[in-house]
């Protein structure tokens, strides 16, 4: 990498996790800006984030959601 990369790449990651967030979904969107797969992915996203907001679903840790899965196809 050149040292313009590395001095970006830096500053980056000196922003906190919402910022770089932010600045990852501009990044990703600069690549397909029109995406409708994009779209679809936000629009799931929100639906989502609705549910868990109205208690519709219940969150479960990362953990325990793999060993599920795990259970499920053993």
């Amino acid at each position: 990498m050149t040292s313009r990369i590395d001095e970006l790449e830096a500053k980056v990651l000196s922003l906190d996790a919402v910022d770089r967030a932010h600045l990852l979904e501009r990044l990703i969107d600069s690549f397909e800006p029109d995406s409708k797969i994009q779209d679809a992915w936000v629009a799931e996203a929100q639906r989502r984030s609705i549910e868990v907001d109205g208690g519709d679903v219940r969150l479960v840790p990362g953990t325990e959601a793999l060993a599920r899965i795990r259970a499920r196809i053993a």
